[in-house]
């Protein structure tokens, strides 16, 4: 993908970790008026199948990842690399570029429409991914990682140990924030959310607004 840093409307990338309430703030920077690029959304519509990614990962996976109509199933694809590196690895370099495409057409149409003020590009990988280099301004949903365990744990279904070695299997949110432009504390009550959502929206559509 291109540099972002100089498009004509503000292009931001949202990031965070796995139960920091990363779709809250999404939809809450939609409230305020941004318009955002879901890339779970673009991952999932490019393994469907026959669509482009779906050979390669049926491929190299086997079809034992299908489920009896031809779709692949997410559950059983995700504890694969969730448990293997590797394979989480191989993944990921089969399905990242269509999702990529798929993002700039997104970030490139939504620019020619010319009714967005700002463009959120949701990506949970998107510092792993090195795609921070691409974003003027980063924004991090941040919350204490014993609370990402119990919020797992409540939504899952999961045992404390189970859900520590999910949130563990990503790189910790304190190193996330040296790559952060801002950080949205989500730890708190959902009103408080808010308020810092809309004064970050209110900042990045200011004149020069970072």
């Amino acid at each position: 993908m291109k540099d972002l840093a100089h498009n004509p409307v503000p292009v931001v990338g949202l990031t965070g970790g796995i139960a920091t309430g990363k779709s809250t703030v999404a939809a809450m920077l939609a409230e305020a008026g941004a318009a955002i690029v879901d890339a779970d959304r673009l991952a999932h519509q490019a393994v469907r199948k026959e669509a482009p990614a779906w050979q390669a990962v049926v491929q190299h996976f086997g079809p034992g990842i299908l489920q009896p109509d031809g779709e692949i199933d997410r559950a059983r694809l995700g504890a694969l690399v969730f448990a293997d590196p590797e394979a989480r690895r191989t993944l990921e370099g089969i399905v990242h570029p269509h999702v990529f495409r798929k993002m700039a057409a997104a970030i490139e149409q939504l620019t020619r429409g010319g009714s967005a003020r700002l463009i959120v590009c949701d990506v949970p990988l998107l510092i792993e991914s090195g795609l921070q280099r691409i974003f003027a301004v980063v924004v991090l949903v941040a919350v204490p990682e014993p609370l990402q365990v119990r919020r797992l744990m409540e939504r899952e279904g999961l045992s404390p140990e189970d859900a520590l070695a999910r949130v563990r299997a990503q790189m910790p949110i304190a190193r996330k924030r040296a790559f952060a432009t801002h950080v949205i504390d989500n730890s708190g009550t959902r009103a408080e959310t808010r308020r810092q959502v809309e004064r970050l929206v209110a900042l990045l559509t200011a004149p020069g607004g970072r």
